[in-house]
């Protein structure tokens, strides 16, 4: 098992080789890009501040105000490690979201995947909605996962009104 300071002179190593600066300086500035597009794109939505996380993920609120009034939200997550970005239907709270865990835990949810209430996670319904995405084009990534967010929410909007 590595010290502490072992990690720290790994990451300094690391760190002096500038990847590192350069990949996470171009996934913050996609992900402020994406916010803003989104932003334009639907003004009546609420989104939140940019999350930009301890470099495991990286995330922001999208969410109708459908889903709002039922004190739900949906998140755009960049998971760094597994390179992936993720839509999340989660809960204001751990209780809202252990209730509507609960509640559709009997339902068709279809291609999702349905959470289970524990320590740490903070999704309801989740799904993965871009898998290795390619920066090099980031309009059509932001297309890809606009897309693919408005479905997802139409679906949870449709589910949570059952």
């Amino acid at each position: 098992m590595n010290s502490l300071n072992q990690h720290i002179l790994e990451y300094q190593r690391q760190l002096h080789k500038g990847n590192i600066q350069k990949a996470y300086k171009g996934i913050m500035s996609f992900m402020t890009s994406l916010k803003s597009h989104l932003e334009k794109n639907y003004s009546d939505y609420l989104t939140s501040a940019l999350y930009f996380g301890y470099m495991d993920m990286t995330y922001f609120a999208f969410t109708p105000p459908s889903l709002k009034a039922k004190k739900l939200k949906i998140a755009i997550v960049y998971l760094h490690e597994q390179v992936r970005f993720k839509v999340w239907l989660s809960g204001n709270n751990r209780k809202i979201q252990a209730e509507f865990i609960e509640q559709l835990g009997n339902k068709d949810i279809g291609e999702y995947k349905l959470s289970k209430a524990a320590p740490g996670v903070d999704s309801i319904i989740e799904a993965i909605i871009v898998e290795d995405p390619n920066f090099e084009n980031p309009e059509e990534l932001k297309i890809q996962i606009e897309k693919k967010t408005i479905k997802f929410i139409n679906d949870m909007t449709a589910l949570c009104e059952e």
